[in-house]
């Protein structure tokens, strides 16, 4: 199993802090936002490879940073060739990018690289291993107006999700999509003609939208929470929270 990063993007929310450097490489205490995820990730025996997808502009920091990294698994750093937030090829392309270039042919553990967990992926990919589907994460919303701003799916009694829509205006259940996906050999092939048959190219949702709608995917509720960093007083408020642990 690949665990793919999605790293393609250049946070301007963030404005001047990462302006010439990528968010994930951002320092929260001792390590970063990339760290505390890999820090994990590279414990699961699945996993044999992190490939980061990363812009032109950004990829020269990831190799620098690769360079002081001591992980057990390789990483490869992938350079999508972009330039600036208005050229950005958008998270689907760039997977569909980064596997192209790398000839994947295994199973995928894709995610974003701007959130800190507090639970391991190894349960995630004991998940998808008792299910022998592609999956997805998911939590408990309760906010309303925080649904509408998200995907939201409808499960069965088994996980199995039965329908998805992104940012609905009457969301049909509580169940939040965070973009931690994992994609099994057998659907890549459904991957790689996505955005071709009409995947929306942006959001890395709009690829678990498309694959719900062709192939079984079950659901995992996450055992614990994240913290999502999505702008500069989230930032602070992650270093103050969790930058002293």
């Amino acid at each position: 199993m690949k665990n793919i990063v999605i790293a393609a993007g250049y946070a301007t929310r963030l404005g001047e802090l990462t302006r010439n450097f990528p968010k994930p490489l951002l320092e929260i205490g001792d390590s970063t936002i990339l760290g505390r995820m890999l820090d994990d990730i590279d414990q699961i025996a699945e996993i044999d490879e992190h490939i980061i997808i990363t812009n032109h502009k950004f990829a020269p920091v990831f190799e620098q940073w690769k360079k002081e990294q001591h992980y057990q698994k390789p990483i490869t750093i992938v350079d999508d060739g972009t330039e600036t937030n208005d050229t950005r090829l958008g998270a689907v392309c760039d997977l569909l990018f980064a596997m192209e270039k790398l000839n994947i042919e295994d199973d995928l553990l894709v995610v974003a690289a701007d959130n800190l967990l507090f639970f391991s992926f190894q349960e995630f990919v004991d998940f998808a291993k008792e299910k022998q589907t592609s999956c997805i994460m998911c939590h408990e919303q309760p906010s309303i107006e925080k649904l509408q701003r998200t995907g939201v799916i409808v499960v069965d009694d088994q996980m199995k999700v039965l329908n998805m829509e992104e940012k609905p205006q009457q969301p049909k259940s509580h169940w939040a999509v965070p973009p931690f996906y994992i994609y099994l050999k057998k659907d890549l092939d459904l991957i790689r003609h996505s955005v071709e048959n009409g995947c929306g190219k942006d959001a890395p949702g709009n690829l678990a939208h498309y694959m719900v709608e062709h192939t079984n995917i079950h659901a995992w509720p996450m055992s614990a929470g994240r913290f999502d960093i999505g702008s500069l007083d989230t930032y602070y408020e992650a270093v103050e929270k969790y930058g002293k642990n």
